[in-house]
């Protein structure tokens, strides 16, 4: 029997880091996970919504930046 942490628990959230840590400072936020370095110190005190939050953000940037990648156009995030 698996005992599943609540939605609440911040431990319900995985986190983004992929261990491929590698702070793109033209992109804003580390190329392998898209957090900033600021979401990066917070996360182990965050709360669930926090988490998920950062989750999403970072998702979001790392898709933006993907994009810009293959495109051939950088920007920051």
């Amino acid at each position: 029997m698996s005992i599943t942490p609540p939605d609440d628990d911040p431990a319900s959230v995985a986190s983004p880091c992929v261990l491929a840590c590698a702070h793109d400072p033209s992109f804003g936020a580390c190329a392998g996970c898209g957090r900033t370095l600021d979401e990066i110190a917070a996360w182990l005190m965050a709360d669930a919504p926090s988490r998920r939050a950062i989750r999403a953000a970072a998702e979001a940037r790392l898709s933006r930046h993907r994009a810009a990648m293959v495109s051939g156009t950088q920007r920051r995030a």
